[in-house]
């Protein structure tokens, strides 16, 4: 399922943040991004984006009188971005599907990124042409792994991994870091997400966006006063599990 996305935002700054999140998903893919209102309208009429990420306003003109002159039989999702409440309200009244505040927080903005997917599935779900697709899509999910080896490309090599030496992967620029037992680190041009589906095993657990955690290898989870969630690895290795893995965190591990 591949979703694509326009960005609307009249800031370099709020632009550049949002293709950085968004590039952290395999499965979206950004189709253009405009930073005034007449480009937008244009452009959604046009390219007809899955999502829109809507500034409620635009130079001189508002994400609202956007909205209005689209004239797409089927419009888009929108997803308005400001820096304060004070359009809430009125965006719900345009069927808004989300409301995110600027400066982006991580963590609202990937709960936001779930909601979508639960909505795009649901959407495909409900054409019967689609229910087989989504059918084989969702299974080889669950398929159980072939081999127990991952290939892992280094430099002029093909490196043939087992996956049970693999304690945890971070995520590091464009670039993902993978921590073996014995102690040595791979570097690799890769999203976390493209890697987790390599992986294909329930063993490793995505806690944050950007980790993933061989379960085989935690010790300890450790919760705070605050709310807040670490798990421990057996060389005393301590990761944060953000708010927007920890459900599926907990419910992976059989905690509460």
């Amino acid at each position: 399922m591949k979703i694509s996305i326009l960005i609307v935002d009249n800031e370099q700054t709020a632009r550049s943040r949002f293709k950085k999140l968004v590039n952290d998903y395999s499965f979206m893919e950004i189709v253009d991004e405009c930073s005034n209102g007449l480009d937008a309208i244009e452009k959604i009429n046009i390219l007809h984006p899955d999502v829109v990420y809507l500034d409620t306003k635009i130079n001189n003109m508002t994400g609202f009188d956007i909205i209005e002159k689209i004239t797409l039989p089927k419009k888009p999702i929108f997803i308005f971005t400001a820096s304060s409440n004070e359009h809430a309200v009125k965006a719900f009244d345009y069927f808004a599907f989300d409301y995110l505040l600027k400066p982006l927080e991580e963590d609202r903005f990937y709960a936001s990124i779930k909601k979508v997917i639960d909505y795009k599935k649901i959407e495909k779900l409900s054409s019967l042409d689609n229910i087989l697709d989504l059918v084989k899509e969702n299974t080889s999910i669950e398929m159980p792994v072939k081999g127990t080896k991952i290939n892992i490309k280094s430099g002029n090599k093909i490196i043939f991994l087992e996956r049970n030496t693999i304690k945890y992967i971070s995520a590091s620029g464009y670039y993902v870091e993978i921590f073996t037992t014995d102690n040595k680190k791979y570097l690799l041009r890769e999203s976390l997400s493209s890697i987790i589906k390599r992986l294909n095993s329930n063993l490793f657990i995505r806690i944050h966006r950007s980790t993933i955690i061989n379960s085989n290898f935690i010790d300890e989870i450790i919760t705070s006063n605050y709310g807040e969630t670490d798990v421990k690895i057996n060389d005393n290795k301590t990761f944060r599990v953000s708010k927007s893995y920890k459900k599926e965190f907990q419910e992976l591990m059989g905690v509460k």
